[in-house]
């Protein structure tokens, strides 16, 4: 027994350098033939005590030379693995390669695919080319995958090409990555809607009033003007392209009290009935006019509802990326951008690459321009034009569309007093919420924006006599048939406004006059039954029924109900 123990205990000891996955079977075959043989030779010492020691010898001998035997096969078969691994990885590296090679063939040929479709847009054209830019993104990000798996074997060329943009994610100079605002919810379907005769001829008029409409009729208004003014025409825009664009453009305006997307539909709109009214479309190209309608589609993409002045003194992200200089249009026009980054909302996908960045150029120059701190500069310049001006100089041209879009960013006093004055309360909320959060930050609060020292009529007075009146007056030097729609509702709602503020002044007199006579009296705080308003508040009675107005806005029960409606 002891003899049998002390040999497995050798053949153990010497398959010790045996691979570990087959050592335990190596280590088991040896005890099972040990144990048989052990077995055996007791057996045989029942019938002869003392004998049969070579036959012991014969076993061991026996039981080793099957040990070598099982390990002969266990290391052919270690080596045929490593010989079958060695081979994959060769046919993996040349199966990398060959796909590496007919990637790069394949992007090249949908390259020179995609550019010739560019050159030549046809009307019908654009489902052809969102298919061949989505062809392109999918090459691309196999290519980028085949980089990245392989980048520590071969040269990284994403550092020597220009970077591309894929559907979901957005490339900025850097490499830094971010994504790309896309649709937030699946695009509702295409209806063509066919509008009155009446909203037609009243959605030319700058009078039009927006409060009516609810978002996606809105859309659908829009949807008319790109196609009344030609600009679908001459872009090759399919319907389900222009409706993907102005879905993701509406989400992507926030649910501010004022820069929200009925804020973009009003400012589109006015531009729509200023083109009519001075007849651009004479005077212009239509890809200009398509320029003036989409900047005026984007011009406050993403507004967090706090103005350049708080973005620059808090020293936001927005602030830092854009060096205080126009931070939130330089921002509208990345979000816009980006939305046209996707190929299902990209309206420019069947104009050459040329067009799109002359129209990228022209789209940036106006949104910047729409920063009230280059006012001044914008309109001397436009003024100094005037004399001369010339429809074929590109800086007139690039000027005369830099006021146009001014103008139409703030010409709500433009339109009847009705429509107009919701409007003031929605923009003061918004200034007082920022003024607010100015005064727990501890920056500093500008006057106009302050609850306790501002009042709507002595806001609007001074912003209608020094910055409405003139802008709107040097526009019809131009067109002179546009002053009775433009300039003289101007001069009516600035009367409107002196008048408020005379009753808001008679208002405050007379409740200082009774509260002295209260004092006067001892009663003890009492108002004897007059309820007064504060002197900053300014709401006289006409105010608080456009503020009741406003307030229908948000109340779809308050809604108007008589209005054109689309058929």
């Amino acid at each position: 027994m002891v003899e049998f123990q002390t040999r497995r205990d050798n053949i153990t000891q010497h398959c010790s350098f045996v691979p570990h996955r087959t050592e335990g079977i190596v280590c088991l075959y040896v005890k099972l033939c040990i144990s048989s043989e052990y077995d055996a030779t007791r057996r045989e010492r029942g019938v002869a005590e003392g004998g049969g020691g070579g036959d012991r010898d014969d076993a061991v001998t026996n039981t080793v030379a099957a040990v070598a035997a099982q390990l002969q096969r266990v290391f052919k078969i270690e080596e045929l693995r490593a010989d079958f691994g060695a081979r994959i990885c060769s046919l993996e590296k040349r199966l990398e390669i060959h796909l590496f090679t007919k990637c790069v063939g394949v992007f090249s040929v949908s390259v020179r695919l995609i550019e010739r479709s560019r050159a030549w847009p046809r009307a019908g054209d654009s489902k052809r080319v969102i298919e061949i830019e989505k062809f392109k993104y999918e090459i691309a990000d196999i290519r980028d995958a085949f980089l990245t798996h392989n980048k520590t074997r071969h040269i990284d060329f994403s550092r020597l090409r220009p970077a591309v943009t894929l559907p979901a994610t957005f490339f900025s100079p850097g490499t830094v990555r971010e994504h790309v605002i896309t649709l937030q919810r699946e695009p509702p379907p295409y209806t063509k809607y066919t509008l009155t005769g009446e909203t037609v001829e009243h959605l030319r008029a700058p009078t039009f009033d927006m409060w009516q409409w609810e978002p996606n009729e809105m859309l659908s208004l829009i949807e008319h003007m790109y196609a009344d003014l030609g600009i679908m025409e001459e872009f090759c825009i399919s319907p389900p392209v222009l409706r993907n664009f102005l879905v993701s453009v509406q989400e992507n305006y926030r649910n501010n009290p004022f820069h929200n997307f009925r804020h973009c539909f009003s400012v589109t709109q006015m531009m729509y009935g200023i083109i009519n009214l001075c007849r651009l479309q004479d005077k212009l190209p239509r890809k200009d006019l398509g320029v003036l309608i989409t900047s005026c589609v984007c011009h406050d993409l993403d507004h967090p509802g706090y103005n350049n002045w708080y973005q620059i003194n808090a020293r936001t992200e927005l602030a830092v990326r854009y060096n205080d200089t126009s931070p939130l249009e330089n921002h509208h026009c990345a979000v816009g951008f980006r939305v046209l980054a996707n190929p299902e909302c990209n309206i420019f996908s069947g104009v050459p690459d040329d067009v799109f960045k002359e129209l990228r150029a022209d789209i940036i120059m106006l949104i910047l321009a729409t920063d009230m701190a280059r006012h001044s500069e914008i309109v001397d310049d436009f003024k100094n034009k005037l004399d001369n001006f010339d429809y074929g100089n590109v800086n007139h041209l690039n000027v005369l569309k830099m006021i146009l879009i001014k103008a139409c960013d703030i010409s709500n006093e433009v339109r009847p007093n009705t429509v107009a004055e919701p409007w003031v309360d929605c923009l003061l909320e918004e200034y007082f919420n920022q003024a607010e959060t100015e005064k727990q930050e501890g920056l500093p609060v500008a006057p106009f924006m302050d609850r306790e020292k501002v009042t709507k009529s002595s806001a609007q007075i001074g912003f209608i006599k020094f910055v409405l009146i003139p802008l709107f007056e040097s526009i019809c030097q131009l067109f002179p048939q546009a002053e009775e729609r433009l300039v003289a509702p101007l001069r009516q709602a600035k009367e409107h406004y002196e008048e408020l503020k005379e009753k808001e002044e008679e208002i405050r007199r007379t409740t200082q006059g009774r509260s002295g006579v209260t004092n006067e009296g001892g009663r003890g705080g009492g108002d004897g039954g007059h309820r007064s308003r504060s002197p900053s508040s300014g709401r006289s009675e006409e105010t608080e029924r456009h503020a009741n107005k406003s307030s229908a806005v948000n109340n779809p029960s308050q809604r108007w109900t008589s209005r054109p409606m689309i058929l």
